[in-house]
């Protein structure tokens, strides 16, 4: 059985390039759903998705209300839309107020998905110009989950990791080239 059943990912600044080599070498078999938050303009159609479906071997798309999450895919918060997990596992998408000034949140989906998935969930910060993210991946470590950090000094924004850091001192600190292999182990049956 594999330590984990999904894997939560926040970025910001840099995050697209980040993405592209995060997600292309995990493997096709992948047992885990991988939920993503990217930062984006308000705009209610966003390409994230098909650009990053070209590059990986997982299906991806935008999370939809009520849509189940199933291990194997890539889902993109949508933008304008907080992205939440049910208890249930399902996908819940919201307008609440804006938290650190952006909608989706990072800490939104972190803190929803530590609470359906406990221990059994990876949270993932990369590179980041605000904080968003660090209260997320607090809650995701008192549920007793793992918390991975892009290197502060390898991000093209270093903020988001070093507030992460800050708040999860036992948080394991890993290159952009580190995080799929240990994606890819913790997800191994």
């Amino acid at each position: 059985m594999s330590t984990i059943d999904a894997a939560v990912i926040g970025c910001s600044a840099g995050g697209l390039q980040a993405l592209q080599q995060i997600l292309p070498p995990l493997s096709a078999t992948l047992g885990i759903a991988v939920i993503i938050v990217s930062h984006t303009g308000p705009e209610r159609s966003s390409a994230l998705s098909q650009l990053l479906g070209r590059c990986c071997k997982l299906p991806v798309s935008d999370a939809q209300e009520r849509e189940p999450v199933l291990p194997g895919h890539v889902y993109i918060a949508p933008p304008d839309y907080h992205l939440l997990i049910e208890p249930d596992f399902t996908f819940a998408l919201s307008v609440d107020p804006r938290v650190c000034n952006v909608r989706p949140a990072i800490d939104v989906l972190f803190i929803s998905a530590a609470g359906a998935y406990r221990e059994r969930l990876a949270g993932v910060v990369l590179t980041g110009a605000n904080t968003d993210g660090a209260i997320g991946l607090k809650a995701i470590a008192d549920r007793s989950g793992i918390c991975l950090v892009q290197d502060p000094g390898t991000a093209v924004a270093g903020t988001m990791p070093q507030a992460a850091l800050a708040m999860v001192a036992g948080a394991k600190i890993l290159t952009l080239s580190q995080i799929p292999g240990e994606l890819m182990e913790l997800a191994r049956p």
